[in-house]
């Protein structure tokens, strides 16, 4: 039997993994929500506490990891506020026992208050920073996210590995498929867009506020994409809330990055995407003892009847006009790099 991920990093090996670095541990060691890694607040004598970040074996190689790395580095030395991993010894990525491993500073903060209309254009100011420096270079080393390694590939693992019970894997093949030709229309519609490197996770809950304003956590997902999947995340609601969010979030962003219109073709995309996405890393992780554990509802039949339902619903959506707000808004205008057809509203 495969031994479980992190069956061996034990909290002698997490503590003895810092103290080769010559961080003197007080032995405080508190687990950090998080499923992907493994990850941890470190007491330190006679300093702050410190974030270590232990990588799922053979998830991205070590040159993904060190591109993620460079990538918040160059942020934060231009002042954007990410928290960057430290360096230490010379080096950001670091090896105990077969486990790499990252140390963070640790960077508190609540979650921002989204309802609010500043804090939406100033969230939306420094992801036009962020992707302003996105766009000055390429990864060589960490995935793309598109059609086929979100949405293919997700299907072709839940089929070839029998994840669906058996009497509803044809009809959540049947809708995913459909899914899968809206989610190429919808990209046909925007047309060539361009491809940056983006933080690729950018929900909420990794965006931490402080006094001082917001600053951004957790590259682990960080990939090249399209812009917009760095600001859909953050929208809520009915849809004219969310066309008011959007216009507000771009508000800001455009005082640093330019955004193209046609780029809003893709939001239910992406949304469809991640949702299938989001399935099939639930199924690869199973052998991981965290998983089941923590998503118990995952491999029954009421979990994939509700995504069967949930897959429709977004073929109907990905129909739909994409998102806009009129000229009232002072934000978001209509304009000739939109297909006309779509905004008939």
């Amino acid at each position: 039997m495969t031994p479980a991920p992190y069956s061996a990093l034990t909290p002698d090996l997490i503590l003895d993994a810092l103290e080769s670095l010559g961080l003197p541990c007080s032995g405080h060691l508190l687990a950090l929500n998080s499923y992907e890694n493994r990850v941890y607040q470190i007491g330190i004598d006679d300093g702050a506490p410190m974030i270590a970040k232990f990588y799922r074996p053979e998830r991205w190689s070590n040159a993904a990891i060190l591109e993620e790395h460079a990538f918040t580095q160059d942020l934060a030395e231009r002042e954007i506020p990410v928290v960057a991993p430290l360096t230490i010894n010379g080096k950001t990525l670091h090896e105990q026992s077969g486990f790499r491993f990252t140390v963070f500073p640790r960077k508190g903060g609540r979650a921002p208050e989204l309802d609010q209309a500043q804090t939406r254009e100033w969230i939306g100011r420094f992801l036009g920073r962020i992707h302003a420096v996105g766009q000055l270079s390429e990864f060589k080393h960490r995935a793309h996210l598109n059609l086929q390694t979100f949405g293919q590939d997700s299907l072709d693992f839940l089929l070839t590995n029998n994840i669906i019970p058996l009497d509803l894997a044809a009809s959540y093949q049947q809708v995913a498929e459909q899914a899968l030709e809206g989610i190429a229309s919808c990209y046909n519609r925007a047309g060539a867009v361009k491809a940056i490197r983006l933080h690729g996770d950018c929900h909420p809950s990794n965006i931490l506020w402080t006094d001082d304003g917001p600053h951004f956590v957790d590259f682990d997902d960080a990939r090249t994409g399209p812009a917009i999947q760095d600001l859909w995340m953050l929208l809520s609601g009915d849809r004219s809330e969310q066309q008011n969010q959007l216009a507000d979030i771009l508000a800001g962003y455009e005082d640093f990055c330019e955004f193209d219109r046609k780029e809003l073709h893709l939001i239910e995309a992406l949304r469809t995407l991640r949702l299938m996405h989001y399935s099939a890393w639930l199924a690869r992780r199973w052998s991981d003892p965290a998983f089941p554990a923590a998503f118990p509802w995952f491999n029954t039949s009421t979990y994939w009847q509700d995504r069967i339902a949930e897959l429709r619903e977004q073929v109907e959506i990905m129909h739909e006009p994409p998102l806009w707000s009129n000229e009232s808004t002072g934000h978001i205008r209509i304009d000739d790099e939109i297909d006309p057809p779509y905004w008939d509203m």
